[in-house]
């Protein structure tokens, strides 16, 4: 990424935030080269962590309830056939983890089997979510996992890894089912995904400790292995995800 890629991203990320342009630029250069080696070698040696766990930070991270919650354009059709939006707002269904605070889903849209596509169909998340299509269905959301949390963190009082993980299943239906006991944050899924970040970075990780550092607008395919993400970076990571239902071989 070039000098004026860097500087872009992070000032459209910063949205006037109180830093000058030579912090940005000071803050994204100390990520090239071997800082960035630095920190992925210490991410890779972490055990635990993901969407799920506490992982040490600087102390000034940011919160992602600083960012505007992104909204979602609907189309449909009238009664004479033509195309319309039925709504432009922010989902019916937008899912607050309290026990790992600054994970949220935004749940779009999902749809089982062949969508009719008359336009007439009711908003599908007025009935709430689910963890993850069936064969064939799919679904469409987008996850604001929060930064890296600072030296010392401590979930909330009361909070458990399984209390948590329930919490999860309470608010995306099924979702804390998926992750792994043995592996804080480690996850499979009966689906195709395709994922691209949205805003911040993001690592992936997958069963042989190798990790790949994700950065805003490059992309994933998760042909349904096991894995997990890890925030690398005292901002929040907004990333869109679809995806689709599938049978294991």
């Amino acid at each position: 990424m070039g000098r004026f890629s860097r500087q872009f991203s992070w000032r459209w990320w910063s949205r006037g935030k109180n830093k000058s342009s030579d912090d940005v630029e000071l803050s994204a250069e100390r990520l090239e080269g071997g800082d960035r080696r630095q920190l992925l070698q210490a991410l890779s040696a972490m055990v635990g962590g993901g969407a799920l766990a506490a992982m040490p930070q600087p102390a000034g991270a940011k919160d992602s309830s600083e960012l505007p919650p992104p909204k979602r354009a609907l189309t449909g059709r009238d009664e004479a056939g033509k195309s319309v939006f039925k709504s432009f707002d922010v989902t019916s269904k937008v899912a607050e983890i309290d026990s790992n605070p600054g994970l949220t889903f935004y749940e779009l849209y999902m749809t089982e089997g062949v969508p009719g596509l008359t336009g007439l169909e009711p908003d599908p998340m007025l009935k709430g979510t689910k963890d993850f299509p069936g064969p064939g269905g799919t679904l469409f959301r987008l996850i604001s996992y929060p930064p890296k949390r600072p030296e010392g963190y401590k979930p909330p009082p009361g909070v458990t890894f399984e209390s948590a993980l329930k919490e999860l299943s309470d608010k995306v239906p099924g979702m804390g089912d998926h992750f792994d006991r043995s592996a804080p944050g480690m996850h499979t899924t009966n689906t195709i995904d395709y994922g691209v970040v949205v805003r911040g970075e993001m690592t992936l990780e997958l069963d042989d400790g190798k990790m790949v550092h994700l950065r805003q607008g490059d992309c994933i395919v998760q042909n349904g292995t096991r894995h997990r993400w890890r925030n690398p970076l005292p901002e929040p990571c907004l990333m869109a995800f679809v995806s689709v239902g599938g049978k294991r071989g």
